[in-house]
């Protein structure tokens, strides 16, 4: 299993561990830990089952308490937030043409990888 600790609603550390280890796990540092599931993205769980918070925690994410989900960091300013899925968008879709592209936050458009992916 896996756990974010979350301070201030953001996940500062994520962990390996079995449920039973809080059991006797002493943390005194400030904020609380959550169980998150790595196979959950976007509201679906890869294996079928139930997802679990919305997203698999991330370092430097949110942890919305009210909704009980977990949001991934922001990666550009011009995205936005899809609330059904909890997850960033672009303003303008992924190519499908089969390429590799990346994100140019300056022009705000997908730009042809020209390192071929590495």
């Amino acid at each position: 299993m896996h756990y974010a600790k979350v301070e201030n609603n953001i996940v500062t550390q994520v962990i390996v561990a079995e449920a039973d280890f809080f059991d006797t796990f002493v943390d005194t540092s400030a904020g609380e830990w959550i169980q998150t599931s790595y196979n959950t993205s976007g509201g679906v769980h890869s294996n079928g089952d139930t997802p679990l918070r919305m997203n698999f925690a991330s370092v430097g994410g949110a942890y919305d308490k009210v909704r009980d989900v977990f949001i991934p960091l922001k990666p550009f300013p011009s995205w936005t937030l899809v609330e059904a899925t909890c997850q960033w968008e672009a303003p303008i879709a992924y190519p499908s043409d089969g390429e590799i592209y990346e994100w140019n936050e300056s022009t705000t458009s997908w730009v042809l990888d020209n390192t071929g992916g590495i």
